[in-house]
């Protein structure tokens, strides 16, 4: 992304999301720089009004100074995502009390000003495999079977599919 760029331009959007505008990933994150909150909140309406027609939303998940992370998603993955028994297990242990998207967004905002990395809850939000967070989780990050969009400690062969499918919805 280009570091000097006030907007968030198409091509950026299709770079960073283009498994989640495809509809074969729940959602993808990228940071822009804006030069005020103004600025922030408008282009994100405009994006809304773009995307929303199409299932798609756009929200902030942090600002820090003028770097905002990004966060698009399609909502009826993310519910499928978070409802899961086994997401849910995981999400209560790091205080999601309602699992309703919005109440889920708002906890996921309120746990990344509280970290200073990313909550590693993350993956459910983003549509990683359930094994493969909690493998994270327990394991801090090590060990892994294998790394691409993330770090595998379930099925490699799925993972590595999806990690290709993910690629060369990106070069098309």
């Amino acid at each position: 992304m280009d570091k000097g760029s006030d907007l968030i331009s198409e091509h950026t959007v299709i770079y960073y999301c283009a498994p989640t505008l495809a509809g074969i990933k729940t959602a993808n994150l990228f940071c822009q720089d804006f030069q005020s909150p103004w600025e922030r909140d408008s282009m994100i309406a405009a994006w809304n009004r773009r995307l929303n027609p199409s299932g798609i939303y756009v929200t902030i998940l942090r600002t820090r100074g003028q770097r905002s992370l990004i966060y698009i998603y399609r909502p009826k993955k993310l519910k499928r995502n978070l409802t899961a028994v086994r997401a849910q297990v995981l999400l209560k242990r790091f205080g999601y009390r309602s699992l309703e998207i919005e109440d889920a967004l708002f906890r996921l905002r309120g746990r990344f000003t509280a970290e200073e990395d990313f909550p590693h809850e993350i993956g459910l939000f983003l549509g990683y495999p359930i094994e493969d967070v909690e493998g994270f989780i327990a394991n801090g990050g090590k060990g892994c079977k294998c790394s691409g969009c993330w770090k595998v400690y379930g099925d490699v062969e799925k993972a590595q599919a999806l990690f290709d499918s993910y690629k060369e919805c990106r070069r098309r």
